[in-house]
């Protein structure tokens, strides 16, 4: 059943109450030549109407309006039996990916939280000697599936071994990296066992009330940040960019247990066919990995005066970043564009040229050890972030840097 809302013929004198109490401007008053007394009605735009219920209470005294909610969705799942935190151990030919450390770092926080145990899953061939490595950076238990099917990623292999796997085994989180690999199949793993997926989460916390998962990611283009909640279905599941979160320390005095399972091809169905995986050779801008990124953004002002921060970021030993204000101008390539919808980058010195700091960009850069920010505007958001904000003309300021560093070097 979905929600209703009624107004009654009988009732509506037309006077008004409603339509000034709306907060979404949802309610007009239209004439009623057939009506003896001349009265006006009070219609409800069902396209802007969020059945919030104000119209209902300003109508209180006529009783006009009737607002039927539907009823809540009865839990399928007895949310009490979901207990540990797993997080994902994607692998690509035998080498874990950077995230699942940092996924790592973070499950045993939330794991500590909760007072449960953080589970990392590892699915692959030959990859057993990799189990140690979860362990040492944080994990209580690894359950491992090594099996020649599972040579190369597949997505249907893949997803149905892990949601069988959740089913069976009921975690209360399960963390991912939204990485080519996660973005692809964390998706199925959630539509097959019925539960939320959040993707994206640049902050994960656990409310110490309902002891709920907190994920937060930006929405409405990045211009907010919406925290997201999943009460009633399990597990909670999120993905992760690559650098949001440090990566948990290597102890390789540290103890666990290896759970090994075993792959039921009977069970296992592959829609599409491997057929060779070619590795892309041309030139890449790996800003994920680089120690020191010098960006600029629409206060680099044209495509020719990217040069000057290249010799800049190229004195410093660093790589070449850019907002997507200036990407979306043509001023230089998407392979350097730093923010939500460009590369999640933590550097230790992070240096922005020219930039506002819009949240989409924040967002991509904020977990940098430090931030240098060059600006005209020491009011604007990147100059308040940053750890030093050196107000004023880029175009004087960074070739004095230049002059200097080519001086003592």
């Amino acid at each position: 059943m979905s929600n209703q809302i009624v107004v009654s013929l009988e009732k509506c004198i037309g006077c008004g109450l409603c339509a000034s109490s709306c907060p979404f401007g949802a309610i007009v008053l239209v004439e009623r030549p057939e009506h003896p007394k001349k009265l006006k009605l009070a219609v409800i735009d069902m396209h802007k109407c969020t059945f919030c219920g104000a119209c209902v209470e300003a109508c209180k005294k006529f009783g006009a309006i009737s607002l039927i909610k539907e009823e809540p969705i009865k839990l399928d799942k007895d949310v009490s039996h979901y207990k540990g935190v797993w997080v994902y151990g994607e692998q690509r030919h035998g080498e874990i990916s950077e995230v699942v450390f940092e996924l790592l770092s973070k499950g045993r926080e939330l794991a500590g939280k909760l007072n449960q145990p953080l589970t990392a899953i590892l699915l692959g061939s030959k990859i057993e000697h990799k189990a140690v490595d979860l362990i040492a950076h944080g994990a209580d238990k690894v359950i491992l599936f090594d099996d020649p099917i599972l040579a190369e990623f597949q997505d249907d292999s893949y997803s149905d071994i892990l949601a069988h796997l959740i089913e069976n085994e009921k975690p209360e989180i399960v963390l991912m990296g939204a990485t080519n690999i996660g973005r692809s199949f964390a998706s199925r793993v959630a539509a097959k066992i019925y539960t939320g997926l959040t993707a994206d989460c640049t902050g994960l916390d656990i409310d110490p009330e309902t002891k709920l998962l907190m994920q937060t990611r930006p929405a409405f283009g990045g211009n907010i940040m919406a925290t997201i909640l999943c009460p009633r279905h399990r597990p909670q599941m999120s993905t992760v960019r690559h650098k949001v979160f440090k990566p948990a320390p290597r102890d390789p005095n540290r103890t666990g247990e290896i759970i090994k399972k075993s792959v039921d091809s009977s069970k296992t169905i592959n829609r599409t066919k491997f057929l060779n995986f070619v590795k892309d050779m041309g030139a890449k801008i790996n800003l994920s990995d680089a120690d020191i990124i010098v960006s600029g953004g629409r206060g680099t002002g044209k495509p020719e005066n990217f040069k000057l921060l290249q010799e800049f970021a190229d004195a410093i030993g660093g790589a070449l970043g850019a907002s997507r204000a200036a990407v979306d101008a043509g001023w230089i390539p998407y392979a350097h564009q730093v923010g939500q919808t460009g590369r999640t980058v933590a550097p230790k010195l992070y240096v922005a040229c020219g930039i506002s700091g819009q949240i989409q960009h924040l967002v991509g850069m904020g977990s940098s050890d430090i931030i240098v920010a060059i600006n005209k505007d020491p009011h604007c958001p990147m100059m308040k972030l940053a750890t030093y904000a050196i107000e004023g003309d880029m175009f004087e300021i960074i070739p004095q840097i230049i002059s200097a560093l080519k001086k003592n070097s």
